[in-house]
């Protein structure tokens, strides 16, 4: 299973925007995702608190920042 953190905060549109991409690019069998709100960890604010929503790999540390379309969630995953 890979896994990975989708760093974001509350009323965020563009986050929004990237938690339904995820849901229809990753599959509940192959891969987990937990969702960080940067608001509450002021190292989490100061590193993403202008560039999310950041899809993080946990096991390669690879990011990949907004925007992003299914396409490159995709392809992201696949590596």
């Amino acid at each position: 299973m890979k896994n990975f953190i989708l760093y974001s905060t509350d009323h965020c549109h563009l986050c929004e925007i990237a938690e339904g991409i995820l849901v229809t690019q990753l599959s509940g069998d192959l891969h987990s995702v937990e969702v960080e709100d940067i608001a509450n960890d002021d190292l989490l604010l100061a590193r993403y608190g202008i560039r999310i929503p950041v899809l993080l790999d946990v096991k390669t540390k690879a990011e990949l920042q907004w925007p992003f379309d299914d396409q490159a969630v995709c392809d992201f995953i696949a590596d």
